[in-house]
């Protein structure tokens, strides 16, 4: 229906079932978002000739002349080709609003978000998280990140075709809506023309037939009065019909506006998603990495000047200790004193004892002496005795 809208003038006819396959058709509109999200304003719901260019009134005076009201058919199918282009209209409009599933939309926003949670949580207290961890910690932070970007990349591919979907929408929206203004202006006409015809009839064509029927007390001329009041009733509530019509097509002016006001927010979601969201993460994880890098090289360059510092202090305390000790046999005689102070007691010791002994010695021979001299006597006398 919408790539058939291309005549967007308001065509008035008594025969609108011979019209059916001429549906008027809205003027092209740039197809781009910014434009479809231009507000306009709603039709008033008063509408009078003021609205109407100096064609449109010669049409719709021309048009309420044309208009015979004693013909039952025409007042049967007055306006009605307007009034069925605004039920496909309104329709149209309903199909488009069903087909919509922004909700899917905003499940797959959801998704980017617990993506990016998931991976955060997986990390303690975040991107900080990860410098409190040792071992292989930036190989396991790049491939919980390659995982969670391929989910995120599938994500806003279907985001970005919905986003172009969006944006067709939007457009067509557009187009909708100038063809929804242009059954409201012909709808207007139809009722210009028939309360101009219907004021018409009863102030100049119905005195005229009361007149002749009063004058020829005819009982067909009365029956004719009685049919063309009928017929003037009958008329008014069609207007009144149209004037009903009128409001659907009223109602539908907002209501497209805000489905496109829908389409138009969410596409912006979606945008914001695309272009700030999602490159900020990526941005935020280059830095991570980076920092996660610096910071394993300073550790590791702490690591060494530690080190460095520790050799250095552990060397001048060993060359401390062995200067020391060096200095210390440097100086240090070959024989302690006190080794040769122990020798000479030693020495002084054994002499001592040797004289000791010796002095002993001595006084066991002298007592050995007279012990054998004593001996020897009383053997002497032993023998004397034996010979006398």
């Amino acid at each position: 229906m919408m790539e058939e809208m291309k005549n967007a003038e308001p065509v008035l006819t008594l025969n609108p079932f011979e019209e059916m396959g001429k549906e008027p058709q809205a003027p092209a509109v740039p197809a781009t978002v910014e434009e479809a999200a231009v507000e306009e304003k709603k039709e008033a719901a008063v509408f009078d000739e003021s609205t109407l260019s100096p064609e449109e009134r010669k049409m719709v005076d021309d048009f309420a002349n044309s208009i015979d009201l004693q013909n039952s058919t025409v007042i049967l199918q007055y306006g009605a080709g307007a009034q069925k282009k605004i039920a496909d209209f309104s329709e149209t409009a309903l199909a488009n609003v069903r087909s919509k599933d922004l909700g899917e939309i905003g499940e797959l926003l959801s998704g980017v978000v617990y993506e990016l949670k998931k991976f955060d949580e997986e990390e303690e207290k975040g991107f900080l998280g990860i410098f409190k961890k040792g071992g292989n910690k930036i190989a396991a932070m790049k491939s919980k990140y390659d995982k969670a970007e391929v989910n995120i990349n599938k994500i806003c591919d279907v985001l970005e075709e919905h986003q172009r979907q969006l944006w067709k929408d939007s457009a067509m929206l557009d187009k909708m809506y100038d063809l929804n203004k242009n059954y409201f202006k012909e709808l207007s006409m139809y009722i210009l023309a028939g309360k101009k015809k219907l004021e018409r009839a009863r102030t100049e064509e119905l005195p005229g037939l009361m007149e002749k029927a009063k004058q020829s007390n005819l009982p067909e001329d009365a029956q004719e009065v009685n049919d063309f009041v009928a017929m003037c009733d009958r008329f008014e509530k069609k207007i009144h019909d149209l004037e009903l019509t009128r409001m659907v097509s009223i109602q539908m002016a907002p209501q497209i506006r805000l489905v496109q006001s829908n389409d138009t927010l969410m596409s912006e979601k979606i945008q914001s998603t695309l272009v700030n969201t999602i490159p900020l993460w990526k941005s935020q994880m280059v830095l991570a990495l980076g920092i996660n890098h610096s910071t394993q090289a300073a550790q590791a360059q702490r690591e060494v000047t530690n080190m460095t510092n520790e050799l250095l202090r552990k060397n001048a305390e060993v060359l401390k200790m062995a200067t020391v000790e060096t200095a210390k046999e440097a100086e240090r005689s070959i024989v302690d004193i006190d080794t040769l102070k122990q020798t000479n007691e030693s020495l002084i010791s054994t002499l001592d004892e040797v004289l000791r002994i010796q002095t002993e010695g001595r006084e066991k021979r002298k007592e050995a002496e007279i012990e054998l001299r004593r001996i020897e006597g009383d053997l002497r006398n032993r023998l004397l005795q034996v010979r006398a």
